[in-house]
């Protein structure tokens, strides 16, 4: 049942209903792009609807209505792309008016009590349910977006792998051959000048390509793991680097353990030294250093693990990089790839081991935890 005063309220807004919306709709922020602003109008008349008829229904009800509109309007905000902060301040703005209108019905305020906080409750619940539908439907749009854009990318990344793939194994061929021809000129004329700084060069131009070939799962088709020596694979590593050991003039030392057998592709674990050590012999080079050298260890760990840590006297890594330092395309090098340590990283996780960085002034350390074969 209606009181007095309410009955008087609700007659005193009939009639000023279009008056009173008039005045918000000539006041509210309005986007010259918004494709609904023509029902901007209906919207707010549909909420003054529900305040008049709010003492006609049960709180519940008026939940369910109000929710129903708030709604509503909020995925016309969505489709309009439209500020929130605008949004909030239209609906806030006729509230404003609505009670600017109530100084003139000439009911007393203690009378108008009840009436102002269901009004108040009214704006409350509709720009709650209004501002929360709007932000999941934006947050929706945005993580399918971005699925659609990681998706692109996943498949450019896919077909660009495929291509250099294809690409890196169509120059091996040839480079393979240029190798063969190598040796047998090698044989033919053992006297000849300049055929090992060539055999060198293609030796390492090989080892970059095959850096990038780990990179496809193409090149672990028909491969099947080994067992290998440790200490013959550091000691074949070793010898493939001497000519770049003895143009750095760097001293090298070994401290390794009993010759342990390791299980897996013994290629790759190669690469991953050679990558590292030559990697310092680069820096010794590139920076002046007192008696420039590289200390290889190998210990085992819980008679399960062998580790092995190579060491050089270079200038320490920041910490900053060390970060950053196995991340692929990251590189100091002027011609470097940035693939070489994110590939080594790559390799001995794949072989459920570790790879790790120790850097300070008088060391860096890359250490290498590897299962031991039992």
């Amino acid at each position: 049942m209606f009181t007095g005063e309410q009955t008087d309220l609700v007659a005193f807004f009939q009639k000023n209903k279009e008056k009173l919306v008039q005045e918000w709709e000539d006041s509210i922020v309005i986007n010259h792009g918004d494709p609904f602003k023509l029902k901007i109008r209906e919207n707010g008349e549909a909420l003054l609807n529900v305040i008049l008829s709010m003492h006609k229904v049960s709180k519940e009800e008026l939940i369910e209505i109000v929710k129903k509109i708030a709604i509503e309007v909020s995925e016309e905000r969505v489709l309009a792309n439209i500020n929130i902060g605008d949004f909030v301040y239209n609906v806030n703005l006729g509230r404003t008016i609505l009670y600017s209108y109530l100084s003139k019905t000439g009911i007393s305020w203690s009378d108008l009590q009840e009436s102002i906080n269901k009004i108040n409750f009214c704006f409350d619940k509709f720009l709650y349910y209004a501002v929360s539908h709007y932000s999941e439907a934006k947050n929706k749009i945005i993580e399918e977006k971005t699925m659609f854009i990681d998706s692109t990318h996943q498949d450019r990344l896919t077909l660009l792998g495929q291509m250099t793939s294809s690409f890196i194994h169509e120059f091996r061929n040839p480079l393979t051959s240029v190798q063969g021809f190598i040796q047998l000129l090698k044989a033919d004329y053992p006297n000849m000048r300049y055929l090992d700084i060539i055999s060198g060069e293609l030796d390492q131009l090989n080892f970059r390509i095959s850096q990038f070939l780990l990179l496809s799962k193409k090149e672990l088709i028909g491969k099947e793991k080994i067992d290998f020596k440790l200490n013959q694979l550091i000691d074949e590593v070793l010898n493939f680097l001497y000519p770049s050991i003895l143009d750095g003039k760097v001293k090298i030392k070994r401290d390794l353990s009993k010759d342990f057998t390791l299980n897996g592709y013994a290629d790759e674990i190669r690469q991953v030294f050679i990558n590292i050590i030559f990697n310092a012999i680069d820096v010794l080079n590139h920076h002046e250093v007192d008696l420039p050298t590289i200390e290889i260890s190998t210990w085992v760990e819980n008679e399960e693990l062998i580790k092995i840590s190579i060491s050089n006297n270079g200038p320490a890594i920041p910490a900053e990089l060390r970060k950053t330092i196995f991340e692929p395309f990251f590189t100091t090098k002027k011609l470097g790839t940035g693939l070489g340590l994110f590939v080594c990283k790559e390799i001995i996780e794949k072989h459920k081991g570790e790879l790790t960085c120790e850097s300070s002034l008088d060391k860096t350390t890359f250490s290498i935890c590897l299962p031991v074969l039992s």
